[in-house]
């Protein structure tokens, strides 16, 4: 994983905490989108060390208010910061979303392991109804468990009554799921 050491040295920033929400949004056009380093672009590296210079409740104002491309940014710095659980009503707010990149970013990393089993369940099963590929989400075989297996068949025969096929990760993970 990435650290906020690696990304200031990927890309040294020149502003100050007191304009970062003024800054934050225009991180696409001051710093550019090319790639940057493992799944980074310069805007969200530049929008994740900003982040790292204000309070946990200015990052829920910053994602609160932030378009599409910004709380992305957020959702992906959040294992970076030092916001300890403050964080976790955004997973949330991602989840209930139909954005299937708000979604994904919201359990792709290590910060997804603050949601409780009920809710991280309840995740997974909309990745797969949304049809987010689950190898997207965080420690996906270390936490299912049998009460996910339970969704997972209840689901597969919804959709089977509805003519409809399971995606085929789901199906892996319910045959491993069967399994144990």
């Amino acid at each position: 994983m990435t650290t906020l050491d690696e990304l200031r040295t990927f890309l040294p920033t020149d502003f100050k905490p007191a304009d970062v929400p003024a800054l934050f949004p225009a991180a696409g056009r001051r710093y550019g989108r090319a790639p940057l380093t493992e799944g980074w672009t310069t805007d969200e590296a530049a929008r994740a060390l900003m982040l790292a210079a204000v309070p946990p409740a200015e990052v829920q104002e910053i994602y609160r208010y932030g378009d599409t491309a910004e709380k992305l940014a957020v959702l992906k710095a959040l294992p970076l910061l030092t916001i300890g659980d403050e964080g976790v009503p955004l997973l949330e707010d991602a989840l209930r979303t139909n954005d299937t990149r708000l979604v994904a970013a919201a359990l792709g990393g290590p910060y997804a392991d603050r949601l409780g089993p009920e809710a991280w369940r309840q995740a997974v099963l909309k990745c797969v109804f949304m049809g987010v590929p689950l190898n997207n989400v965080h420690r996906l075989h270390e936490r299912a468990d049998s009460d996910l297996g339970a969704m997972l068949r209840a689901f597969a025969h919804e959709r089977q009554a509805a003519g409809r096929d399971m995606p085929a990760d789901a199906t892996a993970l319910l045959d491993r799921l069967q399994e144990d």
